[in-house]
Parts: structure tokens; sequence; C-alpha cells
């Protein structure tokens, strides 16, 4: 992109590769992956020289329980507590606040 002088807005998506169905027929996302991947975002652009714009999260203010892990240490055996979408799993307002946290110590 340097070399083509293109202006990139450089953009990390956590939640769209990491989503997987269980055994259960859950549809769910694994928290410690989605901050796997934002972090090598920061790594990667880091050692390019280059800054991360944004990042896309799929979130609610809710309690749910549809992805696992987080500081609460929800589990596939939590998914049918309160597991609420129809179309992909939403980290619920703990995770959420977690992942900003973990954004706002990298600045």
């Amino acid at each position: 992109m340097r070399k083509a002088g293109a202006t990139v807005l450089w953009i990390c998506d956590p939640m769209h590769g990491n989503t997987e169905v269980l055994a259960s027929g859950y549809k769910t996302r694994r928290f410690d992956r989605i901050l796997d991947e934002l972090e090598a975002a920061f790594r990667i652009h880091g050692e390019q020289g280059s800054h991360l714009g944004g990042v896309h999260l799929e979130l609610t203010g809710d309690h749910v329980t549809e992805c696992i892990g987080g500081a609460r240490g929800l589990t596939e055996q939590d998914l049918h507590r309160a597991y609420r979408t129809q179309v992909d799993p939403r980290l619920n307002y703990e995770q959420a606040l977690e992942v900003a946290m973990r954004i706002a110590d990298r600045g």
C-alpha cells in the first residue's frame, strides 16, 4: 500500500472468523480467540509502522451468554442460560468492556 501511495484505514474484525458451531448446536465464539486476533493486529501494525484505525465488534449491553470465556469464565454449559441471538453470537456487556479496556491500555 505504501508503494502504491494509497491511504488505507486498517480495521480489525476479530469476530468474523471466530464463529463455531458446537455439538450442542449452539453457535458461539471463544473470547480468548477474539482477544488473540486483536492482539495480533496491534502487534503486526506496530511491526509495520502502521496504525490500527478501528475494531469491529458484535456486542450487546445485555447479560447474554453467547460467547465463551471472559472474566466471568463462561463455558459451553452456560450458553443455554441467556442465549438470545437469532444470528451471530455477541459479546455481553462484561466481555465488551474487557475488550475496550484492552484497547485503551494500548493507547
